[in-house]
Order: C-alpha cells, then structure tokens, then sequence
C-alpha cells in the first residue's frame, strides 16, 4: 500500500469520525480522502476477486442496488456497497472508509456501487468496472445535465469503459443504443417488461425514450430477464424464456417502477453468479428487501403510518403520483432547490398533479414551498397552508394530522433532511446505518 493512500484512509476516517458527532453528511470524509489520494478508489477496490458492478440511470439507482446487493449476499457473495444513497465518488469513499483497512484491503468479494450518471466516469477512470447496470434516461436536474441527450452520452461512455458484462434496459431507446458502443467481448443482458404489459411502459417513460413499434425493441434472450407482474397488482414473477422463473414474489416496496427494479436486479445477479444462481434464493431474498431511506420507506409516527417518497423529476414525481396520489391519505409535499436536488425546479410544470385534487395537499414546504403551492393551484389543487422551514413544517404536519395516514413527498436534500428528524425523533437508523442494507 503506498503512504500516501494509508495517510488518506486515517485522514478520512478522522474526518469521518468528526462528521458523525456533528451529525454532518455522508461525503465529507471521503472528499478529505480523496484530496490526499485520488487515486484511493483504484488502490482498495481494483483487486477485488469477482469485480466491480456499477449502477447507474436516471430513476431507481439506490433501490436496485439495494435489491442487488441482497439478492448476492444470499448466494454468499460478500459484499461492499455505498448504502446511503450518496452517489457521487465520495459519497462511495466514505462507505469504504468504514470497512477497509489500514493496508487496504476490503473484506469483500466484489463492489456493487450506485453513481450518478456524471460520476460514474470520474469513478471508472479510477476503476474499470467489470460489469455495468444502466437502467433508464430521464430528464434529471437540467442545470446539471440539461436534456436526455447529454444523460445518455454519460451513460454511454460508462457502458464503453466496463470490461466484461453489462445489463441493459430493453425498454428505453437511449440505453438499448449503448450495446453498439461496448467492447468486443463485453456480454450484454437484457432486462424489460414482458410484451402482456408494454401499453403500461407510458406510467414510467417519458416519450423521447420510447420506441416507435414493437419491432424495434431488442430481441430476448435465453438469460434476460422479463417483468410479468401478477393479476393482483402486488407479486410479480422474473421470467427468463429459458425456463426459469423467479417468483411469484411480493415486494416490500410498491409500484411498477419498483416491479422494474427487481428485475434489473435480479437479470444483474443472474449474469454475474452464473452457474450459482438459484430462483428459489432470490424469491426470498427480493421478498425480504426494505425500502431504502425515503423511497416509498414507511415510518410508524405515533402508531400511524407515514410513508415518505422520493421525487427529483418528472418521470419520478408522475410514477410515484400513479402509484401513491390517489390513496385517502394527508399529503405534505417540500421541494428543495439545492445542488444535490438541481437548482431549476421548471420540471414540476411538466408534472400533472390531478390526482392530488379530491383531498388536496395539507402543506407545501422547503426552500421552494411558495412555487410548489403555486404549481397545484394551477391544477385546481387545493393547498391548506405553507411553511418553508422543514422543521416547523413537520412539527406541524404530525401534530394537525395526529392518527392518521399521511404521506410527504420530497426531493432528495429535503427527504434527507425531514428523515434525520424522524430518525431522532423516534429512535429510527440514520443514514449510513440501515441494518438491512
């Protein structure tokens, strides 16, 4: 190991001890890593045995590599991933902090790693990695990003750097372009829904990503995965037309976008254990997988359920409209503007908000609590009050709806937020803490 990346590690893992009693954020210590070694990331991970997987897309990132990450634990695989959901490269330095050595080695068998789309190619200069998973282009903080175009060029290029295998998304235009940019030799994957529910794919997409016919849509293979969801609504089953079958299996987490998630997952395990996998194994394992942080995660507020839902786009504020909006449920929504969120919150006017009309939305907050309110009234929907401070915010929301159901839906620094108050509120995991991930 060379000096100057064990001086990183126990300048990080001091930073990262300071951090934690000031209760700051998950990036921190690794951004002091990797200041001292920019390299640190190629010096711990690089060796790993059976690789490293990177995930990676616009929607759905974090709960598929939760459900991934579960799905090889319980094959025996072990394991290292950035389970907080901080997906930039320092965000995974400091998860790594916490289970490397000093020497630098990592008790693990291969790295599964959530990125941003941006960061995923600043973490693959360091760290080729083997086997890629890229789920879908949206549009996605505009002044970051601006349109789906520049999304998919990243996401290109990452799929252009993995050595081994990637797992694409046959559903989405822009991602199945990426298969005729690989490296010679890398096997593809393929993950999508099966053709009895393609007329749902609109719930999900927007339209630049869509096919124009059927026929243009990848073929299927003997080993890709196919989404056939049961008639309940609720377990859904992973086919792969060479036979085998995973499910039926009912998630913790609702929702067709999480239906897709699982399947992406699972067509991922399957390509990387390869002999090994079992469809009994990963039933239960996709049957046993929590919510992550804030995605749909419910929270027991005083013997009432609170669920809170992340939303940073139009295609994810839609889906989790579809499935969450119209339920007999108080709503709160708080819209942040800062960098981790994007700073042009225009995408909410590309989101209808109908569904929230008949019971209307109890309270609008965060730094963009006055716009969000405007944006319903738009709609005809009803808002009874805003307050932009997120802890008066939520004090007031649990206490005028003491007993009942309620739901807030909320970008990422406001979710990140309003959950470290629940967590000390009532005793529940922090970030970086989640028993289960």
């Amino acid at each position: 190991m060379r000096p100057r990346t064990t001086a990183a590690l126990v300048a990080g893992r001091a930073a990262r001890l300071a951090s934690r009693l000031r209760g700051g954020g998950s990036a921190l210590p690794g951004l002091v890593a990797e200041k001292i070694d920019p390299a640190v990331l190629r010096h711990t991970l690089g060796s790993l045995p059976r690789g490293v997987v990177v995930v990676s897309g616009t929607n759905g990132k974090t709960t598929t590599t939760k459900m991934l990450v579960a799905l090889l634990r319980a094959h025996g695989w072990r394991v290292f991933t950035n389970p907080t959901g901080s997906n930039f490269t320092r965000g995974v330095i400091s998860s790594l902090l916490g289970e490397v050595r000093l020497s630098g080695r990592l008790d693990a068998d291969v790295a599964v790693v959530e990125l941003d789309e941006a960061h995923a190619l600043h973490f693959a200069a360091q760290v080729p990695p083997t086997h890629a998973l890229l789920l879908n282009v949206a549009r996605d903080q505009l002044d970051r990003f601006a349109e789906i175009d520049h999304t998919a060029r990243l996401l290109t290029q990452l799929g252009e750097q993995t050595t081994t295998g990637v797992v694409l998304n046959a559903d989405d235009s822009f991602i199945s372009r990426v298969r005729g940019q690989l490296r010679p030799g890398v096997e593809v994957r393929w993950f999508g829904v099966d053709p009895s529910i393609a007329d749902r794919l609109p719930e999900l997409q927007e339209a630049d990503v869509r096919f124009e016919g059927a026929d243009e849509r990848p073929q299927m293979g003997d080993h890709d995965g196919l989404l056939l969801p049961d008639d309940d609504g609720r377990a859904l089953t992973v086919r792969f037309p060479g036979g085998v079958d995973v499910g039926p299996v009912t998630l913790r987490q609702r929702g067709l976008a999480a239906m897709i998630n699982a399947t992406a997952a699972t067509t991922t395990a399957r390509q990387l254990l390869g002999d090994e996998f079992s469809a009994d194994v990963a039933a239960r394992a996709l049957a046993d997988v929590n919510p992550p942080f804030g995605r749909g995660e419910v929270i027991d507020v005083d013997e009432s359920p609170l669920e809170l839902v992340l939303v940073k786009n139009p295609a994810g504020f839609t889906v989790a409209l579809g499935t969450y909006g119209t339920e007999p449920v108080d709503t709160m929504i708080a819209i942040n503007d800062n960098y981790a969120d994007g700073r042009d919150v225009s995408w909410l006017y590309d989101v209808s908000f109908e569904s929230l009309r008949e019971r209307g939305v109890a309270l609008t907050s965060g730094v963009r609590g006055w716009d969000m309110a405007l944006r319903l009234r738009y709609d005809g929907v009803e808002v009874a009050a805003v307050e932009t401070d997120l802890d008066r915010a939520l004090e007031r929301f649990l206490a005028d709806h003491r007993g009942r159901p309620t739901r807030i839906f909320c970008t990422y620094t406001a979710m990140m937020h309003l959950r470290r108050r629940l967590a000390d509120r009532y005793g529940l995991a922090r970030f970086g803490e989640d028993p289960t991930a």
